[in-house]
């Protein structure tokens, strides 16, 4: 039997032994779901902060889940594994349930050219850039985050951001940073930095980690985070913070419900509490220099 969605329903009884596989990477050594006729009744969602308010039930001949909180946060049992794997592409997908779950279905060979024949659906992540100061709304041009990336390790910011560390008055700093650094907005594009005036999402999140005391640790802890993979990190102007920007899926799930979801991961994992700003879909985030900043490869210009 080849890898396909029916034939992984039909080993994994709908898909439930799917739910409690993701749901105990979570939760070990826990009852992760109650079977009762075709419901499971209510258990916790690891993309809700841990929340009981994960409903999972069988529709038909496929099980489906949905958040009692979350309205937005509902699919079925692929759409799930999707959350946990971070994995969009549905062969991809069902090769790695396959594998991960120990199904035994036949993995069909593919030829090394088959790719000619698929279509691109190459990921670019845009952003608008704005010149300082912060007041100024209106974009200057829209960005890739290689040409972000070529900003702040180049040495454009340096004699600002090493000014700006100079200070040691908290509102003369924050004054300073809001006058002279040029900004982006990682998480799209805009006709006009407002929240309304949104073009298109970028997919990306960004978390702010401020006053750390283990900056070093915590950087390396993030680019080897076991569920969230790390397009771009680097030092805050202050120099004692992070910027962690990372993929999410905002095609189900609002912006804001994804931030919460993570900030709540962040707080269970590294017991941080995260800036609260990220929520804003317009969030402005300050370019400084940092020639150790980190990209993904896949954004990197070809």
């Amino acid at each position: 039997m080849e890898v396909s969605r029916e034939a992984i329903l039909d080993k994994t009884h709908y898909g439930l032994k799917i739910y409690a596989y993701v749901l105990r990477q979570y939760y070990p050594n826990t009852a992760v779901l109650s079977v009762k006729g075709r419901d499971c009744g209510i258990t916790r969602n690891p993309f809700n902060g841990g929340k009981e308010t994960l409903r999972i039930h069988i529709d038909g001949v496929i099980a489906t889940h949905r958040d009692t909180e979350l309205k937005t946060f509902n699919g079925d049992v692929f759409d799930f594994a999707q959350y946990h794997f971070r994995i969009t592409d549905e062969e991809e997908l069902l090769h790695k349930i396959n594998q991960e779950l120990h199904l035994n279905l036949e993995v069909k060979e593919k030829s090394e050219l088959d790719w000619l024949n698929g279509p691109d659906d190459t990921w670019y992540a845009y952003c608008s850039f704005f010149k300082a100061p912060v007041r100024n709304v209106f974009p200057a041009e829209t960005m890739r985050l290689y040409q972000v990336f070529a900003l702040i390790t180049s040495d454009k910011y340096k004699r600002i951001t090493e000014d700006l560390r100079a200070i040691s008055d908290v509102k003369e700093a924050r004054k300073f940073k809001a006058n002279r650094f040029d900004y982006v907005t990682f998480s799209g594009t805009f006709e006009k930095r407002n929240d309304n005036n949104l073009l298109q999402h970028s997919n990306l999140l960004t978390i702010d980690f401020d006053h750390l005391e283990n900056l070093q640790e915590l950087r390396t802890q993030l680019l080897n985070d076991e569920y969230f993979e790390t397009e771009m990190l680097f030092t805050s102007p202050s120099g004692d913070g992070l910027k962690w920007i990372i993929r999410i899926d905002v095609s189900e799930v609002t912006h804001s419900e994804y931030f919460t979801a993570v900030a709540n991961y962040i707080k269970h994992t590294y017991n941080i509490e995260v800036d609260q700003s990220g929520k804003d879909v317009s969030r402005a985030c300050f370019l400084p220099y940092d020639p150790t900043a980190f990209l993904h490869k896949r954004h990197q210009a070809l």
